[in-house]
Order: structure tokens, then C-alpha cells, then sequence
């Protein structure tokens, strides 16, 4: 079996894609990914081709799992299987449309962990799911679950994201939803999750729920009380933040809150890569944007912050304080 092969610049796509993909990529990091784009056309046409032909791959293959809202049993099957079945599913997803050997550099990138969750949703897209215990599960446009429900629980692992469950009751199985910081127990309730780099938000929508650290560290939140979970603490965080919630309805409210969290809230929506200057990344904004527009709430925040916004192709945006 001859071992599926692609052209350097290709190869190279795929290798900026994982190094930009796998964290916050650093400013150092960045301007060397935009100085490769810049440097030959081909770059930029390999780059626009590797995007499109993921995202058209990854959405075939995670509409397999829309049969059965949970269990994505083909795409695990294929992707647990012995290593000579593994190469021929390699072969099988490339036909999807997939470049071949990126499969596998994927794997440790949003995209590639889209593909290994239960349920996910890509760029610019939101989705809800009815799940089989009655309850009701949103995610927001960019995020991925996993569901482990059986006889003795009901877990929600958020891989990366933002989700908002409407919990149904059962009090031999309490709902928990489980992040890289800790969980997040329901007591019969309706909240929100958010995994951010290095914490994961809680915004209490209906009633209440109790946080959980891995040290066993509790803390009960409730209706309209939000808190960050992140290493060793829980912090409350001022103010009713139910209005995080309204992505639901396509909608970004922001209440008097950095640059920086406004462009974050946008990139699961906006085409490619937007960066941010350092100068900038601490303005306060404030008023409700439409998530579906990111151009149109970038050129809104132009408006009326000393911010240019430069939009140098499909795949590239950048931010930086306002010539004077």
C-alpha cells in the first residue's frame, strides 16, 4: 500500500496550521506565519486550500454521527482501529476531500479534536442537540463534547468551547459538566460553560449549581451569579453575566469588556486568523454585535475606538491602534 503523499508547500500548510492551531500562538510565532504567507502565492493558495478542504471533510465526516446525536460510533470505530484498518480509513477520509497525511497533525488542533468528539460544531456555526435524557445541549459555534451516559451518570466533557445545557431532572444521575479546570454539577438548573485558555467560565442561567476543582474544592453558584475556575481557585466575577448566553440568538453582548475578550468571543466565527496589537488588547467595549458579521463588528469597533482594522486577505486580520 503506497503511503499517501503531498507537495512540500502543502507539508508546510499543514505545519503552520498545527504550530497556530495547537495554543495562542504568540506575537514572535505570528508575524513568522505572516511573513510565509506573504512570501510566494502559492503559500496563500495552499493555505486557502487546506482550510476549505478541512472543513468540508471534518463536517462529512461528523454528519455521520447526526443519526444517532451522541454517539459517534462510525467515526470512533474507524478511528480505533488496528493500524492496518487505520490506514485504509486514512485513505477513505482523504477521498472525503482531506489531505491525506494532515489527518493525523490534526489531531492535536481544535479540528482534529472536533473530529474525535461525540458532538462538534465548526467555524461559524451553532448547534442544539436533544440528548437522550430529556435534556437540551447548545454549543456554540468552534466547540466539541463528548457524552458518557450510562446507568450510573450523566457527564458532559467540553474538549474546547462553549456550551449552555437546559438540565433534565434526575436525582439518581446528577448532570456534570467537566472541563480542564474542574466540573460543574447541575441542581436542576439551566448554565452556561465556557473553556478560555487558561480558566473555564460558569454564568448560572436558572437556579443553581455547585463548582468542583480537582482538589475538591466546592463552591455553589446561584441564578445570575458567574465565576472562573483555573488552577487551585474559584473567583466570583462581578456583575450578571447572563448576557454571555445570547450567542444563542446570534448575538455578542458585551458589557464593559477588554478588546481582547471581544475579538476571542469572534474568532470561532471569523474566516482564518485575526490578530491583535498588545497596545490595543485592554480597550473597554461595550454594546451588542452580531456574531453572524464579523466584518461588520470589526468595522463597528473601528468606529468608535482608536483601533484600524486590516484585513490583508480571507485568512488573515489585523488590529492595531489608529495612525494619528
Amino acid at each position: 500500500m503506497s503511503k499517501l503523499r503531498l507537495d512540500p508547500v502543502s507539508e508546510q500548510a499543514i505545519d503552520w496550521m498545527v504550530k497556530l492551531r495547537a495554543g495562542t500562538p504568540d506575537a514572535a510565532l505570528q508575524m513568522r506565519f505572516n511573513a510565509w504567507l506573504a512570501m510566494d502565492p502559492a503559500h496563500l493558495q495552499a493555505w486557502t486550500t487546506l482550510q476549505e478542504r478541512l472543513g468540508a471533510s471534518f463536517n462529512t465526516v461528523r454528519a455521520l454521527d447526526r443519526r444517532v446525536p451522541g454517539q459517534a460510533g462510525e467515526a470512533r470505530q474507524i478511528l480505533l482501529q488496528p493500524q492496518g484498518s487505520r490506514r485504509d480509513a486514512l485513505r477513505v477520509i482523504a477521498g472525503l476531500g482531506l489531505l491525506g497525511g494532515g489527518l493525523w497533525l490534526c489531531a492535536r488542533s481544535p479540528l482534529g479534536d472536533s473530529l474525535l468528539a461525540d458532538l462538534s460544531t465548526g467555524r461559524g456555526q451553532r448547534q442544539g442537540y436533544n440528548l437522550a435524557d430529556g435534556s437540551r445541549l447548545n454549543l456554540n459555534a468552534n466547540s466539541a463534547v463528548d457524552l458518557r451516559f450510562d446507568d450510573q451518570q450523566r457527564l458532559v466533557v467540553l474538549r474546547h468551547g462553549e456550551l449552555v445545557i437546559q438540565v433534565a431532572p434526575d436525582p439518581q444521575r446528577p448532570l456534570r459538566v467537566r472541563t480542564a479546570q474542574g466540573q460543574v454539577q447541575a441542581l436542576g438548573t439551566r448554565f452556561l460553560v465556557a473553556q478560555e485558555q487558561d480558566a473555564t467560565r460558569v454564568v448560572v442561567l436558572q437556579h443553581s449549581v455547585q463548582l468542583r476543582l480537582p482538589d475538591g474544592t466546592t463552591r455553589d453558584l446561584q441564578e445570575g451569579q458567574s465565576a472562573l475556575l483555573a488552577t487551585g481557585r474559584i473567583t466570583p466575577t462581578a456583575g450578571d453575566q447572563r448576557g454571555r448566553a445570547d450567542w444563542l440568538v446570534g448575538r455578542l453582548n458585551v458589557l464593559d469588556e477588554p478588546l481582547e475578550q471581544v475579538v476571542e468571543a469572534l474568532r470561532p466565527y471569523q474566516r482564518g486568523f485575526i490578530r491583535i496589537a498588545p497596545q490595543v488588547r485592554h480597550l473597554r467595549v461595550q454594546g451588542v454585535f452580531p456574531l453572524d458579521d464579523p466584518a461588520r463588528t470589526l468595522a463597528a469597533l473601528a468606529e468608535t475606538l482608536p483601533i484600524q482594522v486590516d484585513s490583508y486577505s480571507p485568512w488573515l486580520t489585523l488590529i492595531r491602534a489608529r495612525n494619528t
